[in-house]
């Protein structure tokens, strides 16, 4: 049996996709390394296996040093044969010797447009699209820039967990760091980093010091003291996943405050255009109409739907070339 594991240098939990493929494969997601006595360990997430890497000393000898630990790991594990499936070309500088059955690069974001992103990112990525046999874009966008560099490639846009965050449209008991916070409500959750458009939240927010702010997830790859404050401005740091839609039944709109650079796109550009949409949005009685909508536009939108499709996909090339599991 074929037994992947995902390859993952970045501060990010395991994907939706991640999760359902485990009902079906033996995955094992690594981390980025954590500082320590070289070493890894394993812990179990949801039927997960995240792998995590200690490292004494980044800068001396990283890359034989993580090479050895990849090793260890895969003796130790009696893994022979595997699928490689990697969100980001960085983690060849350690698994470029390994020989995998079958290579997936999930290329969810431009990576060499973040900040801080290493010189050496394109030069590997071209390596990783050499290597992979299939490759999945975040979304259309990504995959008209990508579309040429590889012969199978496919856009996969973001899914949604309907099931889980249909709960949000019941009503339930705020959560208690929450109570406290007037409305309007205008809330976003998700990772706030190099894309979180610090400008746009800090404009509107003096702008409109009527309108609540609601700022949900961990701080990465940016100095925190970067970040707007005002009393309008409520960071109320990571959440569980389960808690979620309790937070965003409790809003009066949700945001994606992602600013428009090389890596990302956002609707509103300028505080004028969000502030137009915020009080249009406001004025409205009712979301009947919208709701149905999104059902129609969520219609064929999901994490089950998204995995079928990988997963048809992936066959479909392990088939032709001759891999069974």
């Amino acid at each position: 049996m074929l037994q992947p594991f995902a390859v993952e240098f970045r501060i990010s939990a395991p994907s939706a996709c991640t999760y359902r493929f485990a009902k079906n494969y033996n995955v094992f997601y690594f981390e980025e390394p954590h500082t320590g006595p070289d070493s890894y360990e394993i812990i179990m997430q949801d039927g997960i296996s995240v792998v995590i890497i200690h490292i004494e000393n980044h800068h001396d000898d990283y890359k034989g040093r993580m090479t050895r630990i990849m090793d260890r790991f895969l003796k130790d594990q009696h893994i022979q044969d595997y699928l490689c499936w990697y969100y980001t070309p960085m983690a060849l500088e350690y698994t470029a010797h390994l020989t995998p059955k079958f290579t997936v690069y999930d290329s969810m974001d431009e990576l060499s447009a973040f900040r801080f992103a290493p010189p050496q990112l394109l030069e590997l990525e071209e390596e990783l699209f050499k290597k992979a046999d299939v490759v999945f874009t975040g979304g259309h966008t990504l995959y008209q820039a990508k579309k040429d560099r590889h012969h199978n490639i496919h856009p996969f846009p973001s899914s949604i967990d309907k099931e889980h965050f249909r709960q949000a449209r019941r009503k339930t008991t705020d959560s208690s760091d929450q109570q406290h916070i007037p409305h309007p409500r205008f809330g976003f959750f998700g990772v706030i980093d190099e894309r979180f458009d610090i400008e746009l939240l800090k404009e509107v927010s003096a702008r409109k010091p009527d309108w609540h702010f609601v700022i949900i997830g961990p701080v990465v790859k940016i100095d925190p003291a970067e970040l707007p404050k005002a009393e309008n401005i409520h960071y109320l740091g990571p959440k569980k996943y389960d808690d979620l839609p309790h937070y965003i039944s409790h809003w009066d709109i949700a945001l994606v405050l992602f600013a428009i650079n090389e890596s990302t796109e956002f609707i509103a550009n300028n505080a004028n255009t969000f502030i137009a949409f915020g009080e249009e949005e406001l004025r409205k009685d009712s979301r009947k109409e919208w709701l149905m909508k999104v059902d129609e536009f969520l219609a064929d939108d999901s994490w089950d739907n998204t995995f079928w499709k990988m997963s048809l996909l992936i066959d479909t090339v392990k088939t032709n070339n001759g891999i069974y599991v």
